[in-house]
């Protein structure tokens, strides 16, 4: 006799429902619900969720650029950001040789020397005003302070 192999059968119905179990069944253990714990954001994720939700709002073009600044622990990083064409206008940091100057400055300095460098910056590029201030979810710092209070004097950031 030929070997003939039977169709597979499908396991059954599916439970009704949207297709989360809502209950753990076992012959050894009965009906016993399923529990699921969600665990809360860590504020780094927490400040990585509010950046994306802020990108979506704002975009800056070349008239008005999006301005966004990145605060380590050591340094300061900024840019000029073109969202529509995706081009940075202008980038600076404390770790430039320029901004740190010869005799060298503290970076809480160097930061207020990166926010007048923008200005000069927004002055060539003939920018009068920003879309956005993108701190991407970092506190204000002492570096962030000094940078801020640079480029508020010259009216591109309104305190």
């Amino acid at each position: 006799m030929p070997n003939i192999k039977k169709p597979r059968q499908s396991p059954g119905p599916k439970p009704p429902g949207n297709g989360c179990v809502e209950k753990a069944t076992s012959l050894q253990f009965g009906t016993m619900p399923l529990f699921i714990e969600a665990r809360a954001n860590t504020r780094t994720e927490s400040a990585k969720i509010r950046n994306r939700r802020l990108r979506k709002k704002f975009n800056g073009s070349s008239e008005k650029p999006r301005l966004s600044v990145f605060c380590s622990n050591k340094q300061l990083y900024a840019m000029l950001v073109d969202d529509q064409k995706k081009k940075c206008l202008f980038y600076g940091s404390t770790l430039q040789a320029s901004i740190r100057g010869n005799p060298p400055c503290t970076t809480i300095e160097a930061a207020e020397r990166v926010g007048e460098e923008l200005v000069k910056a927004c002055i060539k590029l003939d920018i009068n005003e920003i879309s956005s201030y993108d701190r991407n979810g970092f506190a204000h710092g002492e570096k962030m302070q000094a940078f801020e209070i640079a480029i508020s004097r010259h009216g591109l950031l309104y305190r």
